[in-house]
């Protein structure tokens, strides 16, 4: 088995070449899970990095909790700007989980208090976002700055449904955060779901919600 790639910062090199200077890494968090919310970053960080910790940056999939919580903090002080975006499992449900992901995407683009000159982003474009952009086949593997995006969505939304697991008591949210682990089908077809759980999503599609 082939070792995990190692994101570079080859893609944000090209572009400084090109004159731009406020580079946003994008990416997603929770796009499968069958509960909570769709959370997206949007990370600029500075031309020169300093400090052991950018060894460790990977795409978050790959990270332990614990060095994901140790690299989101050094990503915020080290990043020109970080923007977080969250969309509900109601607009989910709504709209579908695609034009979700690209919602809180572009919130996260918009909330960057920096404004950016262009986008990298994992894998999708967002049209609807007039700067240019390049989508990256698994770009939180590859991409520097997607990759610390994808840390900062992961830890974010890992948060939230660690607090959401005490509103809604009997699905171990904050263990698997959500996700269609084997404990979590179990649980969701022993209780039945609950009021976060996404309606269109398979299995909880057709199930009979309970009033939590």
């Amino acid at each position: 088995m082939a070792a995990p790639a190692i994101p570079t910062l080859k893609e944000e090199r090209a572009l400084r070449r090109l004159g731009y200077t406020h580079i946003a890494g994008v990416d997603e968090a929770g796009r499968g899970a069958l509960a909570g919310p769709v959370v997206a970053a949007a990370v600029i960080l500075p031309p020169r990095l300093r400090g052991e910790w950018k060894e460790d940056v990977r795409d978050s999939k790959l990270l332990l909790p614990g060095k994901r919580e140790y690299l989101f903090d050094f990503i915020y002080d080290a990043a020109l700007a970080v923007g977080v975006g969250v969309v509900s499992h109601q607009v989910i449900d709504d709209i579908g989980i695609l034009p979700a992901t690209r919602l809180a995407m572009k919130q996260a683009i918009t909330g960057l208090p920096v404004p950016p000159q262009t986008l990298l982003i994992d894998y999708v474009r967002l049209p609807e976002v007039p700067l240019p952009q390049k989508g990256i086949v698994d770009g939180d593997a590859v991409c520097f700055s997607i990759a610390c995006a994808s840390i900062i969505a992961k830890v974010s939304r890992d948060r939230l449904m660690r607090a959401m697991d005490s509103f809604f008591g009997g699905y171990n949210l904050g263990q698997h955060k959500g996700y269609a682990t084997e404990e979590h089908i179990e649980l969701l077809l022993q209780n039945g779901p609950c009021c976060i759980h996404r309606r269109s999503f398979h299995p909880v599609l057709g199930l009979t919600f309970c009033r939590r």
